[in-house]
């Protein structure tokens, strides 16, 4: 096991020194700050705002009942409407952070890929203004819309903004890179305006990537209108469909619950959030069986609120991680993170620590953050045939704290002992991991000392040589 462990780490190591994958994730880390500040808000917006939530709801506290009498009486009160306008004002924080990260990711990461690849381009901000060009040019200017009639209208000219979000996040980094690879190549051979000696630096740079940029620009016009002539959707559009399309393919299989678990992480792990690829797939699957099940006319074992159950409302994706840092991690950096995403994690919010640490195209934690979500989502599957738990028909927040929630989705108190045997294994999955990374940080902090070391002797040596008089 030890040496296993050794040739895990060496693997992980050499991937986690790959200057590409680093610029991914410092593009994510550089803009890690605006998701956190939504997490937060998601959380006291839909745990302590929410009028049919948990503290005010009937499936939580009731207390909503208790103010007014009936849950119905509460919703009519004044108290609840200005609870639902404190919500609206939360959720200004997901306008001006989530709802443009695919934006501030285009921007980002043309940015650090220009500067960490194109070391002559002195000026890597200009790369990003016309990465950010090539970005609007792509994203579709027109949406659909239901009119009073019931019919459908595109209205041509008002830009699709979900694609400024987390929809957009793969295409932004599709585009930015592309963007970054032309402009430079063409800069490189010389395509550009030379201005005189006497023009000041700043305007000279504006003037010599008119070139380069007009050509990179024409090359997205380009692409959007090929891909609106041949295919009827532009890139974005396009690019999306390319990552729904193998899902589709098997949502009717047997093998669709294990498909959409194994990449719901997987997605995740590489910064695109994953409801933007399965959210409308679920929508025509596991959501209808939900519906079944809360109406009553079916017991569908998989819907999303099963998924919900067994894994994210158990915890698995943000308290785990939380748990293992906190209890088992010596970095300090690690447990300074996972005190501040603690809170957050108890309420099912993974950003502070997947952002944070981050987890977000971290190696280290590529395969627990991957293999716990089908592992505890099959573990509630064995406990529902088994009899153990009864098959998910209550519809909770999934921001109801692990074991509460459970009790709720089941409605017996075998659920709540569900998900903590599942928040319990998910947990035990990543403590080989913290403990690895928390070597290769030991490792790290030991080459970093054994410099200083060489440093500091070689200090002395040149000392004590001109001291003797051999180095004059």
């Amino acid at each position: 096991m030890e040496n296993v462990k050794n040739k895990l780490i060496s693997v992980i190591g050499k991937i986690s020194s790959n200057k590409f994958l680093l610029t991914l994730r410092d593009a994510f880390v550089l803009v890690s700050a605006l998701p956190l500040i939504a997490g937060f808000a998601t959380m006291v917006s839909s745990v302590f705002l929410d009028p049919t939530g948990i503290i005010f709801g009937e499936q939580g506290l009731h207390l909503g009942n208790l103010i007014a009498g009936s849950q119905a009486a509460f919703l009519e009160t004044g108290f609840a409407h200005g609870l639902q306008t404190a919500q609206s004002v939360c959720g200004y924080f997901s306008q001006g952070t989530i709802a443009i990260n695919g934006l501030l990711i285009c921007v980002a990461f043309s940015y650090i890929l220009s500067k960490r690849y194109f070391k002559k381009n002195k000026e890597p901000i200009i790369v990003s203004f016309y990465a950010l060009a090539a970005f609007f040019i792509c994203v579709p200017w027109s949406i659909t819309t239901t009119v009073e009639d019931g019919s459908e209208i595109v209205l041509d000219g008002f830009m699709n903004s979900s694609f400024l979000g987390i929809q957009g996040i793969f295409s932004a980094l599709v585009i930015a890179g592309v963007t970054v690879w032309l402009y430079n190549t063409l800069l490189n051979k010389g395509i550009k305006i030379k201005m005189p000696a006497s023009v000041p630096p700043a305007v000279a740079k504006s003037f010599e990537s008119l070139l380069p940029g007009t050509l990179t620009m024409a090359f997205f016009i380009l692409v959007t209108v090929l891909c609106v002539e041949f295919t009827g959707k532009t890139l974005p559009e396009e690019l999306l469909a390319l990552l729904q399309e193998p899902a589709m393919a098997i949502s009717k299989t047997g093998a669709f619950a294990f498909f959409s678990q194994f990449t719901w992480s997987l997605f995740m792990w590489f910064g695109i959030h994953p409801s933007s690829i399965w959210g409308a797939i679920f929508g025509m699957t596991w959501d209808i069986a939900a519906n079944e099940n809360v109406a009553g006319l079916a017991k569908n074992l998989y819907s999303t609120m099963f998924m919900n159950f067994s894994t994210i409302a158990a915890g698995t994706f943000a308290l785990a991680p939380v748990l293992a840092l906190l209890f088992f991690s010596k970095s300090a950096h690690a447990k300074s993170v996972s005190k501040v995403a603690i809170m957050p994690a108890v309420f099912n919010i993974s950003e502070p620590i997947t952002f944070g640490l981050p987890i977000i195209l971290n190696p280290i934690y590529l395969i627990p953050f991957v293999i716990v979500q089908p592992l505890c989502f099959y573990l509630a599957v064995f406990m529902t045939k088994i009899g153990f738990i009864p098959v998910i028909c209550n519809n909770v927040p999934w921001t109801v704290p692990p074991i509460i929630s459970g009790i709720l989705y089941s409605g017996t108190l075998t659920g709540g002992i569900a998900q903590l045997i599942n928040l319990a294994v998910a947990t035990a999955v990543y403590i080989p991991f913290v403990k690895i990374a928390d070597r290769l940080e030991a490792k790290k902090a030991e080459q970093v000392l054994e410099k200083e070391e060489k440093k500091e002797e070689r200090k002395k040596e040149i000392k004590e040589a001109e001291r003797k008089g051999e180095i004059v």
